[in-house]
C-alpha cells in the first residue's frame, strides 16, 4: 500500500454525544475529557497508520475554539499530518452538531506526535524501507 493510501485508511471518525457527566459547571464539554478523547483518536490512526506500537510523545497545540455543550453530538476525525523517521504527527478536528438541527461548526483542533516502538521500547522506523 502507497503513503498516500495508507494515510487516506487510518483516517478515524468517531461520533459521541456529550453528556452531563461529561460537562463542567459551566453545562459545557471538560477540557480535558476532551483532550482525552482527542488522544484515543489520534493513537487509533497513528496505529492504523503504521500498524506498530504506538505511543503519546507529545500533544503540540490544542485550540479550544468553541465550548462544546451538553446535548450536542461531536465528531472527532483523525489524520496523519507529517510523517517522520521513527514519528508521525495527527491532527485531531473536533466538530459539534446540534442534535436537532443540522448546524455543524469546528470547534477543536490539536496534533499529536508518536513514536513507533518495539518490544523494548526503543524507537523503530515508522515506514519500512
Amino acid at each position: 500500500m502507497t503513503v498516500p493510501e495508507r494515510t487516506k485508511t487510518a483516517e478515524t471518525r468517531i461520533f459521541k454525544a456529550v453528556f452531563p457527566n461529561t460537562t463542567n459547571h459551566y453545562d459545557t464539554l471538560f477540557g480535558g475529557t476532551a483532550m482525552a478523547l482527542m488522544d484515543e483518536v489520534a493513537f487509533i490512526t497513528a496505529t492504523r497508520f503504521t500498524r506498530k506500537t504506538m505511543v503519546t510523545v507529545s500533544s503540540d497545540r490544542i485550540d479550544f475554539n468553541q465550548p462544546i455543550p451538553a446535548g450536542t453530538i461531536i465528531e472527532l476525525v483523525g489524520s496523519v499530518s507529517h510523517i517522520g523517521n521513527t514519528s508521525l504527527k495527527v491532527l485531531v478536528e473536533i466538530y459539534v452538531e446540534e442534535m436537532y438541527s443540522f448546524n455543524r461548526e469546528k470547534a477543536i483542533t490539536g496534533t499529536f506526535t508518536f513514536v513507533a516502538i518495539d518490544k523494548n521500547k526503543k524507537p523503530v522506523k515508522v515506514l519500512e524501507e
